[in-house]
């Protein structure tokens, strides 16, 4: 990635017209062409150079690739035409005019039309000197600049996932929230999901089934504090697979060894990961929780220790049990935190009774 020099790009391309190969000089938009035009014929006049892009027509554009295909021209001066379909074993020069308005994807597939010989490639991404970068465009240069291994095309689509985001299986938006539980925390939840959905759950195994927690508080581990994209999914990862609140309390642990003081964020993930491991252990599917109280319902309308539940409802006036078997506590959780502890408290309580029953039995 560089700011677009004059003199650095004439080199460049010089280099690969002295070695005999071509290059490909490709722009976001067609309005961007005739600016490159002149710069070519201003600063690298010793070369001829071809157009293509989408709007040409048809028989136009198929004697144009033929002719660059042929070595009639020194460079291919086109648009993102030519990410995909075409293997010149001769260009081996790749220069992208405005990286920054490129997406991941097509970074990947337009540094795959270069290198397709025993000659050594080269690729230049270049951006405007004047302008500041987005963040994701920042993102998306840093991504490719370090994919330089065969074979990292999943390794890509992994980091264009987290992000852009997901999107909505089942609707129209095409961007998500993947960044707030990672890559593969995200296949996991989906499994459930479709296994749900085609009433086939037991597929995913019964010791994998994941309670639903809303509590109405950001729960992710945020940039800042990790800032490796890479160590952040391993760290998603590896928490999934909390199975007790030990687990938790030494990944809490080593965290703070890490990377330091824990972020509100990352304190509120680590609290609904110990409630996930609480709810598993009293069989509490779902929590729904706010600033008025929380409603609790149980896997398959079931509980290990009925007798149990009952006593603990008929001894506080402010829990009851619906006719559809969901457990509501009234309380007072104007704020994250508190619902965070009350829910954990509350949820404590109900699994020491299940554990109970199971214990006796």
């Amino acid at each position: 990635m560089t700011p677009f020099d004059q003199l650095i790009l004439r080199e460049a391309l010089m280099r690969e017209h002295f070695r005999g190969g071509q290059s490909f000089f490709v722009c976001p938009r067609i309005a961007d062409i005739p600016e490159i035009s002149e710069f070519l014929r201003d600063n690298v006049p010793e070369v001829r150079f071809c157009i293509a892009h989408g709007q040409m027509p048809a028989a136009e554009l198929d004697a144009v690739m033929n002719a660059f295909y042929d070595g009639q021209y020194d460079i291919l001066l086109s648009t993102s035409i030519v990410e995909s379909g075409l293997d010149i074993p001769r260009a081996n020069t790749l220069i992208v005019h405005r990286a920054d308005m490129f997406g991941l994807a097509q970074f990947y597939q337009l540094r795959g039309r270069i290198g397709r010989s025993k000659q050594r490639a080269y690729a230049y991404f270049t951006i405007s000197p004047a302008g500041a970068l987005t963040a994701n465009a920042e993102k998306r240069l840093e991504v490719i600049q370090s994919l330089d291994s065969l074979g990292a095309g999943f390794t890509l689509a992994s980091h264009d996932l987290d992000i852009r985001g997901a999107g909505n299986l089942l609707g129209d938006e095409q961007s998500g929230h993947i960044r707030e539980v990672g890559v593969e925390l995200y296949q996991s939840m989906l499994e459930e999901a479709v296994a749900t959905q085609r009433g086939s759950a037991d597929d995913t195994g019964e010791e994998r089934w994941s309670p639903q927690i809303n509590i109405g508080t950001s729960v992710l581990i945020p940039e800042g504090f990790v800032p490796d994209l890479d160590v952040r999914l391993e760290l998603y990862r590896r928490l999934s697979t909390a199975a007790t609140e030990s687990d938790v309390d030494a990944f809490a642990a080593e965290l703070a060894d890490r990377f330091g003081a824990l972020p509100d964020d990352v304190e509120h993930l680590l609290d609904v990961v110990s409630i996930k491991v609480l709810c598993r252990r009293a069989g509490v599917d779902k929590v729904d929780a706010g600033p008025k109280g929380v409603t609790l319902s149980f896997r398959n309308n079931e509980f290990a220790n009925p007798a149990g539940l009952i006593t603990f409802i008929s001894g506080r006036s402010d829990v009851k049990l619906r006719p559809d078997h969901t457990l509501v506590v009234k309380a007072n959780w104007p704020t994250p935190e508190m619902r965070l502890q009350g829910v954990r408290k509350l949820v404590g309580e109900i699994a020491a009774i299940a554990t109970a029953e199971s214990v006796a039995a």
